[in-house]
């Protein structure tokens, strides 16, 4: 059936009846066996005062330094329908003896009313990109009814907000899982319960808290513990640990299937070639079908990401069609690719926005990209890369050769632990891939920002900025992109 006559086939009006609330005064107090005051319906969740907007649910959580009851009359003010509480409080609310418990079954009682197939994402890197792409293709060949976590919700309370927002008439549910210590992803999936797992990659990223990248093997396939029967596990052919991962998914008594160039796996890199335009144009084999789409973003990373995206497509029996529509389109999220042209001498240089994580994998990857920009300058601005502990030192040195392999012009080192970077790249001499790169390295975000003002970016440039979140790399792209061109 062709795609204009399945278009012509949808229904006029959205399927299923039922009411359009996310949740109302009844079924929000037995979820969270709590005592309501007031009869209302809600339209959205929060946890955060100053995201709160009219109709929405506010929950009062407690946290080590803040209590959320301070916030609640911000709340009611903003136009919050009711809010969770465990006190009486003027409004309309539900209480409850535990605020951060009641959430907790919130997201329980959505995922258990659920008739929705339910993706999980985990990885060492590239799990929100893979969420992001899966609900735009998701989303767009269910017509909208498609769920995700947002941003990176993907802790103890960000999956369990985001399992209470999922609608009821959800067909889909997207959602990413993340952890820096072993078993909490554990106790992560047992709440979303997928249907399919994916594992984007294993890099050292948390090493400092698990010692090795076995470790981490092992921490990221925690998710299988939670599939639903039957369920699939989506792990990637091309990695050290492949064994690792398809021997933990085996224990767990769910289907494999790998994504990669490796001849293991079902969903398998035939070609990729450079697109018009940037991003790759790639043919992939799924066994039963050869599969010819275009991947938006540049990078081989991207590429290997993009099978694992049609992998769970598959998996969930959705429009691969639509898939490769969602991966064409795709481009970079703040902080994790985003492109800008910015105002530069005469014209405008390019700025690559990965400021919101890192790691010795994400680090290579996107130095590689730069390496493959049409630029008169590459300019790397460089971020410490957090919690790889003994392991630090080492891998930023190791940073100093594909620096070097991407024909950097000059690199900005930014935090204490890019001295071992800068200790390398300032031998003399160079080494075979070829001459030293000039570099200055800063201890703030302030002295790069008069590093790079210092280097004056100019029309042509093209500029990465990449770093943990902690450094405050954003704070140097928000300074950069206020003068977009």
């Amino acid at each position: 059936m062709n795609a204009l006559v399945k278009v012509l086939e949808w229904p006029l009006a959205a399927e299923g009846e039922g009411s359009t609330a996310l949740w109302d005064a009844i079924s929000l107090a037995r979820a969270i066996k709590g005592t309501a005051n007031a009869d209302f319906r809600l339209s959205g969740v929060e946890i955060d005062s100053r995201d709160v907007v009219p109709g929405d649910l506010f929950f009062a959580l407690k946290g080590e330094r803040m209590d959320g009851h301070r916030f609640v009359e911000m709340a009611l003010q903003k136009g919050a329908a009711a809010v969770v509480v465990d006190r009486d409080c003027d409004g309309p609310s539900v209480r409850v003896n535990d605020t951060n418990g009641a959430l907790e079954k919130l997201g329980a009682a959505a995922r258990a009313r659920s008739r929705a197939k339910i993706i999980g994402v985990t990885g060492s890197v590239g799990k929100t990109g893979v969420k992001e792409v899966l609900f735009s293709a998701l989303d767009r060949s269910s017509r909208g009814r498609a769920h995700r976590s947002v941003k990176s919700y993907n802790n103890h309370v960000g999956v369990p907000l985001s399992l209470a927002r999922m609608p009821q008439r959800a067909r889909y549910g997207i959602f990413e899982m993340g952890m820096n210590h072993a078993g909490e992803i554990a106790a992560l999936t047992r709440q979303v319960r997928p249907h399919v797992a994916v594992i984007t990659t294993i890099a050292p990223a948390h090493i400092e808290m698990l010692g090795s990248e076995e470790a981490i093997a092992d921490a990221k396939a925690e998710i299988f513990e939670g599939l639903e029967e039957g369920g699939i596990a989506v792990i990637p052919a091309d990695s050290p640990h492949f064994e690792r991962l398809r021997l933990a998914a085996q224990a767990c008594g769910v289907q494999v299937v790998a994504f990669g160039a490796g001849s293991q796996a079902q969903v398998r890199l035939l070609d990729a070639v450079p697109a018009p335009g940037g991003g790759s144009l790639v043919t992939a084999d799924m066994g039963d079908r050869r599969i010819c789409y275009t991947v938006g973003m540049p990078g081989e990373h991207w590429v290997a990401n993009s099978l694992a995206i049609m992998a769970a497509v598959r998996a969930v029996g959705a429009d691969l069609g639509a898939a490769g529509l969602a991966l064409a389109e795709m481009s970079g999220l703040a902080g994790r690719g985003a492109r800008h042209d910015i105002a530069a001498g005469d014209g405008q240089a390019l700025l690559i926005d990965e400021s919101y994580n890192a790691n010795p994998a994400s680090m290579r990857a996107t130095l590689i990209e730069l390496g493959h920009e049409d630029a008169s300058r590459r300019i790397a601005v460089l971020g410490a890369m957090k919690e790889l502990g003994s392991h630090g030192e080492r891998y930023h040195a190791q940073l100093a050769d594909p620096l070097r392999a991407a024909g950097v012009d000059f690199a900005i080192l930014v935090g204490e632990e890019m001295a071992a970077l800068a200790q390398e790249l300032g031998k003399s001499g160079g080494d075979t891939l070829g001459n030293a790169v000039p570099f200055a390295h800063c201890e703030t975000v302030e002295q790069a920002v008069d590093s790079l003002r210092k280097i004056g970016p100019e029309a042509g440039d093209a500029i990465l900025v990449k770093g943990s979140n902690s450094v405050g790399l954003a704070n140097l792209v928000s300074a950069l992109t206020s003068k977009e061109g």
